[in-house]
């Protein structure tokens, strides 16, 4: 599955295409809290953030990974688990995204990007 970098809204079932192709139930995803970018459809989250950082100069302490099930209603889709998350120089210290107000971009970023 090819990971495509989310600069301008996709639509929910685009969503389900990708997991579709990949897992089945759920998309994995990068956020660039930053940019207020999502890197999508990669196997690994380490690979999504590498296609940010390389190619959309974003920096680590503002990408944070997440899961996406697509079929599942929208209060309950978001899952903040990845090990590129572990950032301890940053105050993360494990695989969830620790901090309410960064959960809370995620979520917005993510608002604002996947329409129904």
């Amino acid at each position: 599955m090819d990971i495509k970098i989310i600069k301008t809204p996709i639509s929910k079932n685009e969503l389900i295409e990708m997991a579709n192709e990949g897992f089945g139930d759920l998309v994995k995803g990068v956020v660039d809290a930053a940019q207020e970018i999502i890197a999508f459809g990669g196997e690994l989250h380490a690979d999504e953030e590498v296609i940010l950082i390389e190619q959309e100069n974003s920096k680590r302490e503002h990408t944070w990974g997440i899961n996406i099930y697509p079929k599942k209603s929208k209060n309950e889709w978001l899952e903040f688990d990845s090990m590129i998350n572990i950032k301890p120089h940053y105050g993360n210290r494990s695989r969830d995204v620790e901090n309410p107000e960064v959960q809370e971009k995620i979520r917005i970023i993510i608002e604002k990007l996947v329409k129904e």
